[in-house]
């Protein structure tokens, strides 16, 4: 027995119907069910586009905010720069240079007891004050000075309480031990979800015969969210530049609404398996006949396809089987794109735009504009488990294209930006795999035509074990580099403050060493040009490196940790943790930021293990909600 004939003319109505379909439209039917579910379908149509408009309005509304605290900041800096070169009105063009203060207090760096001031922190025995005291435990500060440390500025107000709470992190959910972001993050991830709550459900009456409209209205918020998903996705997006935000925080959202749309598409399916149920079982029309039929057939194949897109992202799948999900991860959202635009004609404009972002990204930008091919030196590192990629690359900066727009890594790269490195003589396995690496050493300046590129790689399993592997035997090696890729957050925070602290765990350091280079290129430049609208007034710079094995300090080396000293940074190395276990960074920070007496702008940048970058984060925030003026941007370094 077939289902009614109104039934029939709904499920062609369903599929037609756009958000420029009209009442005088829809076939004419007696049955009250159906005008009903008719009209229901149609507003939906039209209600889905409004939320392209709050979205599209609230990223206006961010990259309005961002573009003018940055030109406030920009303002504020040629202020003080004007007054530092002794014109307050305007600039006379006199170069002056202004050397920041480079000296280093030498009762920090071992003099209390009585070794000299003059070496590294970072090297030799007691010259560093974080090498003693090997029995003490965890708890005690690793720092000590001959005088009782000041205590925090007092100044504690609700707007700072307020900052200090959309800061703090909080610690993983039990059981599961998944990490959560800053409670600011969670916040607005909290707004993103509860705006597409509100557009699955408002106006939906929840009755057996409008489960239809449900399951339709929810297969439309999922194709609405395609592009979104996709443009979260790309490696060459516009969102950073416009925003301001750092790849994490816009990965982090990449994450969710991935989630997002996996539900929508989970309760689209149950929606209509319901409507089946209620609507055309009765009429005799089997499950397995209504699954066969083209439609759902179609939708079944993409709601897999997105499924298992989402199961082999999980941290757990991706941290063991990298190399398959890097494959699963392109052929199934192709697969998905194409079925999901099968399946339903509203969709084809979503899907369009998406892969659109898609193919642009990977195929003009990644392959096209941005791959390079580069000969580069493998050296095995003390620790035998750590491999330094580098290579020299003549920087040829091509003055037909804009930068904004993405440029390879013959154009220069900046400070905490990664590339993703594909090397085909590893086996026939790697040839399409890119693995994404941060560049560790020093970006080059505008000036320079010649710059030097290292990558550190920590072999663990897959590609990295068999790079080890090849590097044993082979100490060239023939790179294709797709890059450089980063966002200007971390550079942003620390372009206006007075005291810089990097905190860098294990590995992190490849994100902290570049962020040091650039800070002191910056702070001794007295060229207006040259510094990009940057401060040249001195300021201070602290890095602070915790290190698993003594042996890492080689990844960097003593040289040149001493040559930054030199150029006056202050560097602090404690011992390394497989000896003393791992330091209390609360306290280390305290000691550094602590007799500032609240004066001056303090920001704080971390790149390490997920552990360290919420101690550091959390430490930050007490010291705000204390009423100190203090930033901190995390750069984790996990994918």
């Amino acid at each position: 027995m077939e289902e009614p004939e109104w039934i029939q003319d709904l499920l062609r109505f369903s599929l037609k119907a756009s958000a420029y379909t009209t009442a005088t439209d829809k076939p004419p039917h007696p049955d009250p069910r159906f005008r009903k579910l008719v009209e229901g379908i149609l507003f939906s149509r039209r209600f889905v586009l409004t939320y392209h408009v709050i979205v599209l309005g609230i990223i206006l509304l961010l990259s309005a905010g961002h573009w003018t605290g940055k030109l406030i900041r920009w303002r504020s800096r040629r202020t003080a720069r004007l007054r530092s070169l002794g014109a307050d009105d305007e600039y006379d063009g006199d170069a002056k240079t202004i050397v920041p203060n480079s000296e280093v207090d030498g009762s920090k760096y071992g003099e209390a007891d009585g070794s000299s001031s003059s070496g590294s922190s970072t090297l030799e025995g007691t010259a560093s004050l974080l090498q003693k005291d090997l029995d003490e435990n965890e708890e005690t500060p690793l720092l000590h000075r001959g005088h009782t440390l000041l205590p925090l500025y007092p100044q504690r107000t609700f707007i700072s309480s307020i900052r200090a709470f959309l800061m703090y992190q909080p610690r993983p959910i039990p059981f599961f031990n998944k990490v959560l972001p800053s409670n600011g993050a969670s916040l607005t991830l909290l707004t993103f979800i509860g705006l597409n709550i509100f557009y699955m459900f408002f106006r939906i009456h929840f009755n057996m015969y409008e489960t239809f409209v449900l399951a339709d209205r929810l297969g439309l918020l999922f194709a609405a969210n395609l592009p979104y998903l996709y443009i979260l996705a790309a490696k060459n997006q516009p969102l950073k530049l416009l925003m301001g935000q750092s790849y994490e925080s816009l990965n982090l959202v990449h994450r969710r609404l991935g989630e997002i749309l996996c539900l929508q598409a989970f309760f689209h399916f149950g929606g209509m398996i319901l409507a089946w149920y209620t609507i055309i079982r009765p009429n005799g029309f089997g499950f397995i006949q209504f699954l066969l039929l083209k439609v759902p057939l179609l939708g079944l194949v993409a709601f897999i396809s997105y499924e298992l897109l989402y199961f082999t992202s999980l941290a757990s799948f991706r941290q063991r089987w990298y190399e398959l999900f890097l494959g699963l991860h392109i052929v199934l959202q192709v697969v998905g794109l194409v079925f999901v635009f099968l399946h339903h004609s509203a969709s084809k404009p979503y899907v369009g735009v998406s892969l659109g972002i898609f193919l642009i990204d990977r195929l003009v930008y990644r392959i096209g504009m941005k791959s390079s091919m580069v000969e580069a030196r493998a050296t095995i590192m003390e620790d035998d488990e750590t491999i330094k990629l580098s290579t020299n690359i003549i920087l040829r900066r091509p003055r037909w294209f804009p930068a904004a727009l993405g440029q390879p890594i013959t154009a220069g790269w900046l400070p905490t930006d990664h590339v993703f490195v594909t090397i085909p003589s590893l086996g026939r396995k790697h040839i399409l795999q890119a693995h994404p690496f941060t560049i560790a050493s020093r970006a080059p300046t505008s000036k320079d035509d010649e710059a030097h590129l290292e990558l550190l790689i920590r072999a663990r399993s897959g590609f990295s074990a068999d790079l080890l592997m090849r590097s044993r035997s082979h100490k060239s090696l023939t790179l294709r580099l797709d890059g450089p890729y980063g966002s200007p957050h971390a550079r942003t925070l620390l372009s206006s403050s007075s005291t810089t602290l990097i905190v860098a765990g294990g590995s992190g350091i490849a994100v902290a060493w570049p962020l040091v280079h650039y800070l002191l290129d910056l702070s001794r430049s007295s060229d207006t040009e040259t510094a990009s609208g940057e401060t040249v007034r001195g300021r201070r710079i602290v890095l602070v490196w915790v290190i698993h094995e003594g042996e890492h300090i080689e990844w960097v080396g003593r040289k040149a940790l001493g040559d930054a000293e030199n150029r006056g940074a202050e560097i602090v190395i404690p011992r390394a943790t497989s000896e003393i276990g791992r330091p209390d960074l609360g306290s280390i920070m305290r000691e550094f930021l602590g007799d500032l007496d609240g004066r001056g702008k303090i920001d704080v940048v971390v790149s390490g293990p997920d552990g360290m970058n919420r101690a550091v984060r959390n430490t930050c925030a007490g010291m705000v909600r204390d009423g100190r003026d203090l930033g901190v941007a995390v750069e984790k370094f996990g994918w």
